[in-house]
């Protein structure tokens, strides 16, 4: 019998996108015959994930957890979202949860992480491909955590208990009682979910970003014909309100449309008696930032079954 090394399972793996122990398991099967034990795996059902995995997945779900001063948030996703309601994939999404809440959430090494099975994250993923029939990966995950106080959680279009399209997270540090902080941070949590803030603070913002509304002003206000002072005046006056709109702190509180999210929380802290930080916040928008194929469904079901599409009134030929 040849001996199976660790790099001709790792090549294996890579090639059929297949489990470590079924690779191992294909290669013994077959004398370490690479190509054999491809085909191995192929009759098995296990290299599907190796087709699939050039296909979009902009689906599936976002799961949170919370446990005490800890949260975790992670995005699963899948090609479709009836994937969303399959009981084997929720369950993967909230294990996943779990782990990233107790690991961390490095994506490399929540996929090693152990399900409750035994079984790696990434080799579940893997079988979860090739049993579902549809390309899924994890895409990323959050951690937060306060020495004091409550991480809260909210899930915006809840599909199950802590899964949803969005997720978010407020960590919240304080010394005040756990009502309170579950009361402003589900509060929050649904202002951050319906307001979209891309940093904590107005420092937070990405610069890169800035200096692009900042070229996007300048080219707008040059238009006007005013004076370069006035001009100037004009782009940096844009791109103070823009920092505000997008820095939570700063941002105005959706509930009523006037008080400013740092202003919330300090007279929250003073109805409290004992002062809150608001420290950090997560928020997981399924699919967000990823590029979607579009196709024509009528056209796809036409040339599977081989018949010619008519065509329509735009693709008739003219005289």
């Amino acid at each position: 019998m040849a001996d199976i090394t660790a790099s001709m399972v790792k090549d294996l793996r890579e090639k059929s996108g297949a489990g470590m122990m079924d690779c191992k398991k294909a290669l013994s099967e077959t004398s370490g015959d690479m190509d054999a034990a491809m085909d191995w795996l192929r009759t098995k059902g296990l290299a599907a994930a190796q087709k699939k995995s050039s296909r979009t997945a902009a689906e599936g779900l976002v799961g949170v957890a919370v446990s005490g001063t800890r949260g975790a948030a992670v995005e699963v996703n899948s090609e479709t979202d009836f994937v969303a309601k399959n009981q084997q994939f929720q369950d993967f999404v909230r294990e996943v949860t779990q782990i990233a809440l107790a690991t961390g959430d490095e994506l490399e090494a929540i996929k090693a992480a152990a399900m409750p099975s035994g079984t790696s994250v990434a080799d579940v993923l893997t079988n979860n491909i090739a049993t579902i029939g549809e390309n899924q990966s994890l895409r990323r995950a959050r951690r937060l955590e306060v020495s004091q106080g409550a991480v809260v959680s909210y899930v915006h279009n809840q599909q199950s208990p802590g899964l949803g399209k969005i997720g978010v997270l407020v960590a919240l540090e304080s010394e005040a009682p756990e009502a309170a902080l579950q009361d402003l941070g589900k509060q929050l949590a649904m202002h951050i979910a319906a307001a979209f803030p891309k940093a904590l603070n107005e420092a937070d913002l990405d610069e890169a970003e800035i200096e692009r509304e900042r070229a996007i002003a300048t080219e707008k206000a040059a238009d006007s014909g005013k004076p370069a002072d006035i001009i100037a005046k004009m782009v940096e006056g844009g791109i103070a309100k823009y920092r505000k709109e997008h820095a939570l702190v700063s941002q105005l509180f959706v509930m009523d449309g006037k008080t400013k999210i740092s202003d919330v929380v300090a007279k929250a802290g003073k109805d409290a008696g004992h002062t809150i930080v608001l420290k950090d916040y997560v928020r997981f928008q399924l699919g967000e930032g990823i590029e979607r194929e579009t196709s024509d469904f009528a056209a796809e079901v036409a040339a599977a079954s081989g018949v010619p599409q008519k065509p329509t009134d735009g693709d008739k030929p003219t005289a």
